[in-house]
């Protein structure tokens, strides 16, 4: 069975159970907690803590998804049969509809009659209980999924697990959230669907409440379950991965089979983040990127790898899944990233392996010198030198010169910026040195823009309720009372960069706030504004006769000319609460 069959036959089987199919969310979160989006019920976080309408949202409450994931702890695991950074999770969802009965009973029938595996051949666990050692408080087995296994179904006792905590006891993702015991079915052994029971919430305290709204999240690793389903105990043996792999081997025939492995799934991964707005730097999710893409480049030259994999890798993802995800077909941007951060590793690269072949023994000191000198990260540093050299070598050792680095850092940015470590904090606007300014300043200017287009869009009565502007990216809420349409979000793109095409003028005008307010600019938190105010001005000139496409009160800074702002990108649109949207963009050339 393909892994397109597979993905048409869940979607089939919930949605003819009543759930709406909810497309993948970005992998770049809408949650502080993580880094990166690591499961399928991330996106709907909110919705099993009640703080959003899943019926207004969806017209249901049962859901169903195949969501992008990525997980940072299996990077150094990649290289065997199993183990992958990006993947895809299937999963259905229910926010207080049905619960255990519903979820066991449709998962078995799912995976006994639609993928027809062998019933004999399935084993299952549970939640076993916690005196208190592990969870801080006592909760108990899970009586009822053992008797809907058992009782219901027929699943004998010598084939029900009774699990640990650390198997089956899931969440909450972050500090505070729903969680609860879950039920995981194995074939042959192997794990392919855990049901996760949200009967719970953690607390920040520590404590667990039994919540009034009991809910299901389930999660199936869409790999895993294709190497079951076509015969092969190896991921990259699969449909989904298997074109790609057999490029690599072909083009870096040096490498061999783990190397290739490797290759083949940090290409995967990268394309995939870099294709929902994350960029290479040097901190949380552009730092996860640029250690791949500099992953990926190091063992170009160590194994004399000539071929660029770039464009090769980005040409089988977008035939492979770009029906799936349009994102990935956005190739130009996609290599012009991968390119750019290429040829700014490539400068160094070699001379940080000819370094380090000078050294007999690699410290956390040495260690830092080749990260900082050359671009080397930790692990590439472990990777690349002999082993002899880095028997003594540990990530502790580095991070503590890493973080001296950091102090001095700081002691100096505090000595030219006022003791705030900014170089631009209006609140809105953040920006440690000129370097981040100049994109927060293009940023800040898109998001005129974005007001605009909303309005030109959606309707006059859209206006902006709060944003958040960083070197990394622009948050922009604003008023309205529905999630938007793929189309919609596309035509305020394409909204954007049309204008940033036509490079018009941006330019402001000083006046009273008195007089200014009868000028119709538009003005969301007049009460923070002085009594002489600025206005800013996207478009014609003063003096061309027409009327500038957008008008605000605005304290600055701003770009002079919209082609500065480089390609606007919407990330993610999501809910904040109820009446309010949110917009995660960026911008890059």
């Amino acid at each position: 069975m393909s892994s397109e069959e597979i993905r048409r036959k869940f979607f089939e089987f919930f949605q003819k159970r009543g759930h709406k199919i909810v497309p993948s969310s970005s992998l770049i979160p809408d949650d502080p907690s993580v880094l990166l989006t690591t499961a399928g019920m991330q996106q709907f976080k909110k919705y099993f803590t009640a703080e959003l309408d899943a019926l207004k949202d969806f017209g249901s409450r049962k859901t169903v998804s195949i969501q992008k994931c990525f997980r940072t702890s299996d990077i150094e695991e990649v290289g065997d049969k199993t183990h992958l950074t990006f993947f895809e999770m299937l999963g259905n969802f229910s926010f207080g509809d049905y619960f255990k009965q519903s979820a066991i009973l449709w998962a078995y029938e799912f995976v006994t009659k639609i993928l027809g595996i062998d019933a004999n051949k399935i084993t299952v666990s549970i939640f076993k209980g916690d005196s208190s050692a592990g969870l801080g408080q006592a909760i108990p087995l899970d009586e009822e999924s053992y008797k809907i296994w058992n009782e219901e179904i027929g699943i004998p006792k010598d084939k029900i697990i009774l699990g640990e905590r650390k198997d089956n006891f899931w969440g909450p993702t972050g500090d505070e959230g729903p969680c609860g015991p879950s039920s995981e079915i194995y074939v042959d052994g192997v794990e392919i669907w855990n049901l996760v029971f949200n009967e719970y919430h953690k607390e920040k305290s520590g404590n667990f409440k039994k919540t009034n709204a009991p809910g299901v999240d389930t999660g199936m690793g869409l790999e895993r379950l294709t190497a079951i389903m076509q015969g092969v105990d190896d991921v990259f043996e699969t449909d989904l991965l298997k074109p790609l792999f057999l490029k690599i081997q072909e083009l870096a025939p040096t490498a061999g089979e783990k190397i290739s492995k490797i290759l083949t799934d940090h290409l995967r991964a990268s394309i995939f983040l870099i294709a929902d707005g994350v960029r290479p730097s040097n901190k949380e999710a552009g730092y996860v990127l640029r250690r791949l893409l500099r992953r990926i480049l190091a063992y170009q030259i160590k194994y004399d790898v000539h071929a660029d994999l770039f464009p090769e890798g980005a040409e089988i993802i977008k035939e492979k899944f770009g029906k799936i995800y349009p994102e990935t077909k956005e190739t130009k941007i996609i290599l012009e990233v991968m390119e750019n951060e290429a040829q700014k590793f490539q400068a160094t690269i070699a001379n940080g392996i000819k370094e380090i072949e000078k050294y007999k023994t690699i410290s956390g000191k040495e260690a830092f010198y080749l990260y900082e000198t050359f671009g080397l990260p930790f692990e590439l540093v472990k990777e690349l030198a002999p082993e002899q050299a880095i028997k003594n070598l540990t990530k502790e050792n580095f991070d503590k010169e890493f973080e001296k680095h950091q102090e001095v850092s700081r002691a100096g940015a505090e000595k030219k910026f006022g003791g705030h470590g900014l170089i631009l904090n209006t609140g809105e606007l953040k920006a440690k040195d000129e370097k981040e300014m100049k994109k927060v300043i293009r940023l800040h200017t898109a998001a005129h823009l974005l007001q605009w287009a909303l309005r030109e869009v959606l309707g006059k009565n859209i206006g902006q309720m709060g944003s958040d502007i960083t070197a990394e990216r622009m948050r922009f809420d604003f008023s309205f009372d529905r999630k938007l349409a793929s189309e919609e979000i596309k035509k305020i793109e394409n909204l954007i960069n049309q204008k940033i095409k036509e490079d018009l003028p941006v330019y402001f005008k000083e006046m009273p706030k008195a007089e200014a307010e009868k000028t119709g600019a538009l003005s969301f938190f007049k009460a923070k504004y002085p009594e002489i105010v600025k206005i800013y001005y996207i478009g014609p000139s003063v003096g061309s006769g027409q009327a500038p496409i957008s008008a605000e009160f605005c304290g600055g800074p701003h770009v002079e000319r919209a082609s500065e702002i480089g390609e606007f990108k919407i990330l993610k649109e999501e809910s904040v609460s109820a009446g309010i949207r949110r917009i995660r963009a960026t911008v890059y050339f």
